[in-house]
C-alpha cells in the first residue's frame, strides 16, 4: 500500500531510542564533519513544482558534539532563513550547472567553424596536434559532456532577508 513509506523508520523512533542515541553518540565520537539533509516546503508556495528540493548543509562552529546537538535540536523542525543567514554576510554558493549533454567542439569550446566545402563535417577542430608527441594534448578542444558540472561561487553578499508572508518584504525605501 502507499501508506507504508517510512513506517519502519517511524517505529525506530518510537521503540528503539537506545539505538538512535548510540548512532548520535557514534557521529559525535568518530565524525569530523557534520551535515544535515534539509528540504524545501514547496506545498506552501502555490506554484508549479510539487517535489521538494533536497540539499545537504554543513553545520559549522564549535566541537563535533556541539554540531550534533545543534542538528538534533532542529531535527524535523522548520528552519527560518534568518536563523541561517544574516544581512551583509558573505556566503559561498555551491551548485550544479545546467546540463547540455554531449556537445561538439563548436558549441562546447566556441571554436570557429571550418569552410563550407570541408570533407567529413565542418563543426570540428581542423588539427588536433602535431605528429610528435604522438598523443592529443589536454588543452585541445574536443567533443564531450557540456554542463552538469559542480561549481562553487565564492563571496556572495546577502543584501536583504525578506519575510515570505509580507508582500512588501522585498522592497526598499527607493522602490515605488
Amino acid at each position: 500500500s502507499k501508506k507504508k513509506a517510512f513506517t519502519k523508520y517511524a517505529k525506530k523512533w518510537t521503540n528503539e531510542k537506545k539505538q538512535i542515541e548510540a548512532e548520535f553518540a557514534r557521529i559525535a565520537k568518530y565524525c569530523a564533519v557534520v551535515r544535515v539533509l534539509a528540504h524545501s516546503q514547496v506545498s506552501l508556495v502555490k506554484l508549479g513544482p510539487k517535489k521538494a528540493h533536497l540539499m545537504e548543509i554543513q553545520v559549522n562552529g564549535g566541537s563535533v558534539a556541539d554540531k550534533v546537538a545543534f542538528a538534533r535540536a532542529r531535527l524535523e523542525q522548520p528552519v527560518a532563513i534568518k536563523e541561517v543567514l544574516r544581512v551583509n554576510e558573505m556566503i559561498d554558493a555551491i551548485a550544479i550547472t545546467k546540463g547540455h549533454g554531449y556537445e561538439g567542439v563548436t558549441h562546447r569550446w566556441g571554436v570557429r567553424r571550418l569552410p563550407r566545402k570541408t570533407h567529413r563535417g565542418l563543426r570540428k577542430v581542423a588539427c588536433i596536434g602535431a605528429w610528435h608527441p604522438s598523443r592529443v594534448m589536454f588543452s585541445v578542444a574536443r567533443a564531450g559532456q557540456n554542463g552538469y558540472h559542480h561549481r562553487t561561487e565564492l563571496n556572495k553578499k546577502v543584501y536583504l532577508l525578506g519575510n515570505g508572508s509580507d508582500p512588501k518584504s522585498g522592497t526598499t525605501e527607493t522602490d515605488i
